[in-house]
């Protein structure tokens, strides 16, 4: 790089404007990558639980599901009439630029209202119905965390990325470019003292040789 550097005071001046900005650059994504990691360790944690919670839901749910379908045989006429799922609504939230899910879901359980009706069921079926309601807004919490995870983790490698570049390359060649200015401008200064030196010297010089002529 530095065969390819004018060395003035000008790119000197802009090189060191440059690195400045660099660093700041480093220190933003640096800053932005402990947040972003403070953020999905959080989320971790959340998701280990959920996923504990979850398993446990599902092996309780199918467990009454299959008491229900023993008791009272295949109950297909019930499946049938429970609705598919519309009250889901999803929105998101900024953490430091990464746009994080939010799954709004409602009613909750305790306004949920038993679809089928009452005649050829049990308790065992309104247990399955109400396990499996459960179910469902933990998936969908779930759902919410792992995605904001990943996206979480896909933020935090990308900035790390930029931040490892600014480091290990941007500020280095920042810093090489501008030792190479500044050693080439003070060769050229010491030079060029020099050379007045000289200048000064024979000038100094030179009507005291005129004057011995002269005589």
């Amino acid at each position: 790089m530095s065969g390819q550097i004018v060395a003035t005071k000008g790119n000197l001046i802009h090189a060191r404007k440059s690195l400045t900005l660099a660093k700041n650059g480093y220190q933003l994504m640096d800053r932005k990558r402990n947040i972003l990691i403070r953020e999905m360790m959080q989320l971790v944690d959340k998701v280990k639980l959920l996923r504990d919670e979850i398993s446990d839901a599902y092996s309780l749910g199918y467990y009454l599901l299959q008491q229900a379908n023993l008791s009272y045989g295949m109950i297909l006429n019930v499946v049938d009439q429970i609705p598919v799922e519309t009250g889901v609504r999803i929105t998101y939230r900024s953490v430091m630029g990464v746009e994080v899910p939010t799954v709004l879901y409602e009613p909750s359980q305790k306004d949920v209202k038993i679809p089928y009706g009452l005649e050829g069921t049990s308790s065992l079926i309104d247990e399955a119905f109400f396990q499996f309601q459960k179910v469902k807004e933990l998936t969908m919490i779930l759902a919410e965390v792992d995605n904001a995870v990943y996206r979480l983790a896909n933020a935090i490698q990308k900035t790390q990325k930029r931040a490892n570049a600014l480091k290990n390359i941007v500020i280095p060649n920042f810093e090489h470019e501008i030792r190479y200015i500044s050693d080439s401008l003070e060769e050229k200064e010491r030079e060029e003292f020099s050379r007045m030196k000289v200048i000064k010297k024979e000038q100094a010089h030179g009507p005291q040789e005129e004057s011995t002529k002269t005589n």
